[in-house]
């Protein structure tokens, strides 16, 4: 997952674990890391399509946690943000 990050798996680049948010749409993507970056966190990877089929990017919050933000398409959510498989 750290190069999938593009930061290095070190302690101060990769801890091993990322939390994850998933979007509903490419645009929410965009919109919650705009938003974190407003807030502080450091856009570590910007939202772009990924080699999975998906479209992620990651930033890192203000206590150094690694978080990926993603829509995949694959796994619809409902109204709710529930995974959603049939």
């Amino acid at each position: 997952m750290a190069d999938d990050a593009t930061v290095e798996d070190e302690p101060t680049g990769f801890s091993g674990i990322t939390l994850a948010h998933n979007a509903k749409s490419k645009k929410e993507v965009d919109e919650v890391l705009e938003e974190v970056a407003k807030l502080g966190a450091t856009i570590v990877k910007p939202a772009q399509e990924v080699f999975w089929g998906g479209y992620s990017g990651y930033f890192r919050d203000l206590d150094g946690h690694l978080f990926e933000v993603a829509f995949n398409p694959f796994w619809p959510l409902d109204q709710d943000g529930n995974l959603d498989l049939p």
